[in-house]
């Protein structure tokens, strides 16, 4: 499948009343979220494989399952990305997608969150591009920020820790 088809597709979805479509073919798979103003297309490629050989590597990110332990650049030139908190009741808001991640809604805006914000549910928090179409990430929680823990404009696996909330 090739990008103006599915380029076509999305603009199909976003005048249908459907919220959710997932195509499939023999060595391509989309899936397409459509909710609050934003999509979520997540392409999956499958690998062939052929006889009984499995690859050894397929040089995929590994995420710690403790998300606190996440490397944090030290060229972060904005100290305040660390706030003073109990972890008891902290919730990590993940990236729903593959993509680049942006604090702000452009080069010159002011960044949608900053650490010690409080947030809302369907507050956006950032934005995500995939694919040229920028996702509008959106909390579903709320509480306080305490950790941004992705740099501007750097790219995020799916399901990749994005911010650390103190839930209020």
């Amino acid at each position: 499948m090739d990008l103006k088809s599915i380029l076509e597709i999305l603009r199909t979805v976003n005048k249908s009343d459907l919220t959710e479509l997932e195509i499939e073919e023999k060595d391509f798979k989309i899936k397409i979220k459509k909710g609050s103003g934003s999509y979520q297309v997540i392409p999956q490629q499958i690998l062939p494989v052929s006889g009984n050989v499995l690859p050894t590597s397929l040089n995929l990110p590994v995420y710690p399952s403790n998300p606190q332990e996440l490397p944090i650049s030290s060229t972060n030139e904005n100290k305040e990305e660390v706030a003073p908190v109990s972890k008891s009741n902290t919730v990590f808001i993940k990236s729903p997608m593959i993509g680049t991640f942006y604090r702000s809604p452009g080069p010159d805006k002011d960044p949608y969150v900053k650490v010690g914000d409080r947030i809302s549910p369907k507050q956006v928090l950032c934005l995500i591009e995939a694919m040229k179409l920028f996702n509008e990430i959106e909390s579903e929680v709320e509480g306080k920020i305490i950790k941004i823990l992705v740099e501007n404009a750097q790219p995020v696996e799916y399901d990749q820790p994005l911010f650390e909330v103190e839930l209020a």
